[in-house]
């Protein structure tokens, strides 16, 4: 548990997505990032106490929270764009073959062709897993295809060049 942990609450109160850093791995540097937005020192009781007592401090907070997730979007995207232009062929396919794989376990389900001692909690784990799986394809896919019109190299480029 980290120094900034103990006052996750007080922050994700008023900042959902900063006080739940706070606990993980980069709650440290968050927590630097909170007390420097807000004039105070660099300890979890400063802040708390500047949130309590600075109605807009809520509103400073949720500034670094929406930075935060943009920084985050732009880094998946950065991920999406990259293994959407991969020289590998596994690379830019591995999320349909995992999703065929997945169909082929439910499948395999459907008819019958699933040991006798898979107990009902590790089937619904697996479907929960399938659920998961399909969800991130889905983004995914949206994703690329989003980054593909973006960059000009879709159908909407296309379109622009001619």
């Amino acid at each position: 548990m980290s120094a900034w942990d103990k006052i996750k609450d007080v922050v994700g109160s008023v900042a959902p997505m900063a006080g739940s850093m706070l606990a993980g791995p980069a709650g440290g540097a968050v927590g630097s990032m909170l007390a420097s937005a807000l004039g105070v020192d660099n300890t979890p009781d400063a802040v708390a106490a500047a949130i309590k007592a600075d109605p807009m401090a809520a509103v400073k907070i949720r500034e670094i929270e929406a930075q935060l997730e943009q920084t985050r979007l732009e880094v998946r995207g950065q991920a999406v764009q990259a293994e959407a232009k991969g020289e590998s062929w596994l690379q830019r396919n591995w999320r349909p073959l995992t999703m065929v794989w997945f169909s082929a376990l439910i499948g395999g389900y459907w008819f019958g062709y699933t040991p006798d001692n898979l107990s009902d909690e590790a089937v619904l784990s697996l479907f929960g897993l399938i659920k998961l799986g399909l969800g991130g394809y889905v983004i995914g896919r949206s994703a690329e295809k989003i980054t593909k019109s973006a960059a000009g190299s879709g159908l909407l480029g296309k379109i622009l060049k001619k």
